[in-house]
């Protein structure tokens, strides 16, 4: 099996990629930074599994507003901070801040908006290639988080996008001594880009195999449109088996 990590940034220079070939041990076959779209398509047709750190989707709520604004729908509304969150965050983004701890920034709120303008583009070039688009994650691509993935497995989660913090790379190899970074160690240790790469391809690793939290029945059709973050539900050790 290959899984390809995605970071994807607005910018080609901040966007990095990372494959992984899982055979009993997990090893690094690529890793690379300042990657392209047309390079981010041709790699993740060509996997069996892509986590891009990315939403895939906005939030049905701000949706709705929107397309209610722009048909000059203008009704007031009970603007409390319930609705506010409600046009902020995803159903997933609810789900992770519940099962994780962590608040991931808002797609309809942040600049984040700016990568998922890139993402929703690329996921658009990818189906018209025939590729099975499922913001859910049910099909070649999943939505990731790498931060929550490092948390769920008792990893450093928070600080480690520090200049010259590398240190999160000894803590990851000594929890998980069968990866093999290989010559793209150094790289791994002086960007957090790539990091979060290799993190990501580990993250897709767990939805390929059936070990990350799956949207209940009632959340199903939310993740199919605003997307799902692909939280593990198993131990680092068990993603080469």
């Amino acid at each position: 099996m290959l899984t390809l990590g995605v970071d994807l940034a607005s910018a080609d220079e901040r966007t990095a990629m990372a494959l992984i070939e899982w055979d009993g041990q997990a090893s690094v076959r690529s890793l690379r930074t300042g990657v392209t779209d047309s390079e981010l398509i041709d790699e993740i047709q060509a996997a069996d599994k892509s986590g891009v750190d990315c939403p895939l989707g906005w939030p049905s709520a701000f949706v709705d507003f929107l397309t209610a604004q722009q048909n000059g729908d203008l009704r007031p509304v009970p603007a409390d901070a319930a609705w506010r969150r409600g046009l902020a965050y995803r159903v997933t983004d609810q789900v992770v801040r519940a099962e994780a701890g962590l608040n991931p920034l808002s797609v309809s709120a942040d600049r984040i908006a700016y990568v998922a303008f890139r993402c929703a583009n690329l996921l658009s070039h990818l189906a018209a290639a025939g590729m099975p688009i499922d913001r859910s994650g049910a099909g070649p691509v999943v939505e990731v988080y790498p931060a929550a993935t490092l948390r769920r497995w008792g990893l450093t989660h928070r600080g480690y996008k520090r200049p010259g913090q590398d240190s999160l790379v000894d803590e990851l190899l000594a929890a998980a001594p069968w990866l093999e970074l290989g010559p793209f160690e150094a790289v791994c240790r002086r960007s957090h880009d790539a990091f979060d790469a290799v993190i990501a391809a580990l993250a897709a690793r767990a939805a390929a195999l059936g070990h990350t939290l799956p949207p209940t029945p009632a959340q199903r059709e939310a993740a199919q449109r605003e997307g799902w973050i692909a939280l593990p539900t198993c131990d680092l050790d068990d993603l080469p088996a």
